[in-house]
């Protein structure tokens, strides 16, 4: 498991469908070590804090695995670190094999992992494409968050560790697949709702 990328980026703005729009989607690898703090790195940024960023969307994190599915499916698109708005471009991380409430050790920090991510229109903004949100989620490929539970520093090549694998072994990818309602799963729904580590706006999501 390695980081193989860190981007960062500040909140710029955009035309979109005729429309000035602000987004911290356009994400820039960095060379040097980059200090991780409670609600974010430093050098990155979030436009729309009353959906995006906070503690438990600190950081996100995209596997590199996936790169090769995209490029199948975006032959035009140059396919870059961070292009998906991901903080950490990781290796050996994927969604059906990382539990919500996991903890990684990297560099000097101490990370949990805390929920899939849910694209926003932005994503579209990032691709040029209207149609990327729905092809994003389509493909389950939806990257995860990191909760900061000790600040420190992490760079490129940074290898992580798995401290503790969390016991409810529920899987981003089982979030996930409730939320789409892939299939209808009574008894993982409600194991979901009872999963502390899981943020209580989506526990609330699943008890109702």
């Amino acid at each position: 498991m390695k980081l193989i990328s860190v981007n960062v980026g500040l909140p710029r703005e955009v035309t979109w469908k005729s429309k000035t729009v602000s987004t911290g989607i356009f994400k820039q690898p960095v060379n040097e070590r980059v200090l991780v703090r409670s609600l974010n790195l430093d050098g990155d940024g979030q436009a729309d804090l009353s959906v995006h960023g906070g503690l438990d969307k600190a950081i996100y994190v995209y596997p590199f695995e996936h790169y090769d599915y995209w490029r199948g499916e975006l032959s035009d698109t140059e396919l870059t670190p961070g292009i998906f708005g991901e903080n950490f471009t990781t290796t050996g991380l994927r969604e059906e094999d990382v539990n919500i409430g996991d903890r990684f050790h990297i560099g000097t920090v101490t990370l949990m992992v805390t929920q899939p991510r849910l694209p926003c229109y932005k994503l579209g903004i990032r691709f040029g494409r209207a149609d990327m949100v729905k092809r994003f989620l389509s493909s389950r490929r939806t990257g995860f968050y990191f909760r900061v539970l000790q600040e420190g520093e992490v760079g490129a090549g940074d290898t992580l560790k798995l401290v503790s694998r969390d016991g409810n072994n529920i899987t981003v990818a089982d979030i996930t697949q409730l939320y789409v309602r892939e299939q209808d799963n009574p008894d993982l729904r409600h194991r979901a709702a009872q999963l502390e580590a899981l943020p209580k706006s989506w526990r609330d999501y699943f008890q109702q």
